[in-house]
């Protein structure tokens, strides 16, 4: 790299001095040609350089001691002058001939290209719709962009325009000669770097240029305005400049002025509010009417007055303008379903990067339904008001669409814009499951050698391990119902037989499937103990209701999906989701088990009694239900073949409910009964069909039935006399 510019410094001093030699050999031919020229032509004429000849002068020995210095230093210079004239010619040619264009032609290079103007802000922000088109939020950086065809722009706003930016606008080709002279008069006279920049230049100003105000910006500023009017028609420097123009705040573009004024769109404007936008681009922070209306009635009528003399309007028309009362009623920017927005607007900048969703104008129809989220929203709201006097302060909940994977709704807190924790997203936050997670012990037990007729034995149990306390599980009650069936203990979330059942699974093979089910963040490592079935390690409450999912899409695993497609700024579809292909976890077989124990509701009457909010009318949902120690976190979760969902109460500081919370009756479970209740309403009734793999028995001595997998181990009798605990509960 070093030797680079010794080479290039080499290369120049020998083209300087041979260019230099070329001209001195030139120089002597036309010497030539002039002498014999003179000889013929008696005719005295020399194109020789200069030659200076000395004599000694007649002057004093004392003086001329003196001048001999300077005469010397003149012979000096004579002779260096000889020598090195070549060297000085060579260099003058080249700086004309080579250095002089090279740097016109990289000043010209680091123009930026007009060609930008073309695409610059093309695209407005990105749109996050829901699955009916419903507008959810807009998404850009610092400056709101809505580009807007010069079609759909009212000629009085462009008239209004024209008159108070640039009133010879259809006649120059860029520059105003005018303009130029006071600028320049300014700069050099009164030291004040102005300019009287016309449409084009305010364009150029604003998209290809830095703000610097320096004479050699003032310069590129004037050679692209030409290069923009020769590459573009007047009516497209037209809308380039009003989709790209400031007109204060985040409002970039006529259209987004338009919403954040005075709530409407650019089409919509009269004449009045045309004019009073008109006027802004000159200066929006002193001109705004939002901070000062006066000052800005008096720039509207400044605008109108122009408009008159230009012959645009006429006097009664500018009158009337100026005497309507302007409503300035600027548009919020909206965001429906917040966190939800705020989970996509993550999962597209790990898809594409941050900066190509902020500017590249994406439209991205999501998968919520957000009529339906409205009214989660609204039920959540009302519950937590309502909680108060159980001790929880919010609420959050989720709606997955079993077949098709989809997330329709996405309640993150029950009130996003609460000024404490209103932001903070439960949905994805980490938090103990309680019993809520015992689907997934039984699941695997029921995979292995149980039954939903397997009898367990609901005894006092004492756990020891080298290095740990005793471990004594204990269930909701504080009771013990001596034996029971597996379908009883889940159905009434007895925590002692689940506690028991994970002994002989093992923590670890539980872990695994609740990971291949859908926990995203349980990792197999050894270190769970036999509390993990009672909710000992934390979930999401979006990764848990997706567990649900699994058991009610057949035991088949899918991760949710937010998105259905995307288009880019062009209109061009850049994703579109899949089919869903789910991997099977667990068998049909297991899942159908799971889901007749869950939606059994005379199987939990025990612990749940008959007035519940576990069940809904003329509906057949499995349900399961989980609170924690201390009673932190409460959660109510149910499916159907179509649907699934999840809801979670709570206080985001982890401090206590109230103790005397009823499990089923308040807390979680009324917030999920209004919200399945929403989501089934005016839908039929749907069932699971039973696997071929799956039989019933029915025992008529007591008259009671149990559904069982082909080759498991059913008992003789289902009768509660008869039955006794199995020999499973020999390894406590």
């Amino acid at each position: 790299m070093l030797n680079t510019p010794i080479k290039i410094g080499a290369f120049l001093l020998k083209l300087t001095k041979n260019i230099g030699y070329f001209f001195l050999r030139l120089h002597g031919y036309i010497n030539k040609l002039t002498k014999k020229f003179i000889k013929r032509k008696k005719v005295r004429l020399s194109f020789t350089f200069p030659k200076i000849k000395f004599s000694r002068p007649r002057i004093p020995n004392g003086i001329k001691r003196i001048l001999e210095i300077p005469i010397f230093m003149l012979a000096v210079l004579h002779s260096l002058y000889k020598k090195i004239r070549l060297f000085l010619l060579g260099t003058l040619v080249t700086l004309l001939f080579v250095f002089v264009p090279y740097v016109v032609h990289s000043w010209f290079k680091e123009l930026p290209s007009p060609e930008i103007l073309s695409i610059a802000q093309k695209y407005g922000p990105t749109q996050i719709l829901d699955r009916n088109g419903v507008l959810l939020y807009e998404i850009y950086v610092d400056k709101k962009y809505n580009p807007v065809n010069i079609n759909r722009i009212p000629q009085n706003a462009i008239d209004a325009t024209i008159a108070v930016e640039d009133s010879l606008f259809y006649i120059h080709g860029g520059l105003r000669p005018d303009s130029i002279i006071r600028a320049f008069r300014k700069t050099f006279m009164d030291g004040d770097k102005q300019g009287g920049s016309t449409i084009t230049q305010q364009l150029v100003k604003n998209v290809l240029l830095t703000p610097e105000r320096t004479f050699s910006r003032k310069v590129k500023e004037a050679v692209l305005s030409l290069m923009v009017e020769a590459k573009y028609s007047k009516e497209q420097i037209l809308e380039m400049y009003f989709n790209n123009i400031a007109y204060g705040g985040n409002a970039w573009g006529i259209q987004s002025a338009s919403q954040k004024y005075f709530g409407k769109n650019v089409w919509d404007l009269d004449l009045a509010e045309s004019a009073m936008l008109a006027g802004l681009p000159s200066s929006p922070s002193l001109y705004s009417p939002l901070t000062d209306m006066e000052v800005a009635k008096d720039r509207q009528k400044y605008v109108l007055e122009r408009m008159v003399a230009l012959g645009y309007i006429s006097p009664g028309e500018s009158e009337q303008a100026l005497a309507e009362v302007l409503i300035i009623s600027p548009q919020k920017d909206f965001i429906g379903a917040p966190h939800f927005v705020s989970y996509v607007r993550q999962t597209l900048e790990d898809m594409y990067g941050s900066n190509f969703v902020n500017r590249g104008g994406l439209k991205v129809t999501t998968t919520l339904d957000y009529a339906l989220q409205q009214k989660a929203e609204a039920i959540i709201f009302d519950e937590v008001q309502k909680g108060s006097k159980y001790g929880f302060t919010n609420g959050a909940s989720v709606v997955l669409d079993v077949k098709n994977a989809e997330i329709l709704v996405y309640v993150g807190s029950y009130d996003y814009f609460a000024p404490v924790w209103g932001a903070f997203d439960v949905v994805t936050s980490l938090r103990q499951p309680g019993s809520s997670i015992k689907p997934v012990t039984y699941s695997l037990a029921l995979a292995d050698k149980f039954t939903p007729a397997t009898v367990l034995k609901d005894s006092p149990v004492v756990y020891t391990s080298q290095g740990s306390p005793p471990y004594r599980p204990v269930n909701y009650d504080g009771k013990y119902h001596g034996n029971v069936t597996l379908r009883s203990a889940l159905a009434n979330s007895y925590n002692i037989p689940a506690v028991k059942v994970a002994k002989v699974l093992g923590p670890d093979n539980i872990v695994s499937l609740g990971r291949d089910m859908g926990l995203t963040n349980w990792q197999v490592d050894g270190t769970y103990g036999l509390s993990i079935t009672l909710g000992g390690k934390e979930v999401r409450l979006l990764d848990l209701t997706n567990v649900y999912t699994t058991l009610a899409r057949k035991g088949a695993y899918a991760e949710p999906s937010p998105i259905i497609s995307i288009r880019d700024g062009r209109g061009y579809e850049i994703f579109f989701k899949k089919a869903v292909y789910p991997k099977q976890i667990i068998s049909e077989e297991v899942s159908y088990l799971m889901w007749h124990i869950l939606s059994d509701n005379q199987a939990r009457l025990p612990a749940f009694g008959t007035r519940n909010f576990l069940t809904v009318p003329g509906k057949q949902i499995a349900v399961k239900t989980g609170t924690t120690d201390q009673i932190k976190d409460n959660w109510t979760f149910g499916f159907t073949p179509s649907y699934t969902v999840g809801v979670w109460v709570g206080n985001n500081d982890n401090k206590p409910m109230n103790k005397y919370m009823a499990s089923g009756l308040t807390g979680a479970a009324p917030i999920w009964n209004r919200i399945m209740s929403e989501v089934l309403a005016g839908k039929d009734d749907e069932v699971f069909d039973m696997p071929t793999g799956v039989f019933v028995k029915k025992d008529d001595g007591c008259n009671r039935s149990d559904v069982f997998i082909k080759g498991s181990v059913v008992p003789n009798s289902l009768c509660p006399a008869t039955v006794r605990a199995e020999k499973i509960e020999e390894a406590d």
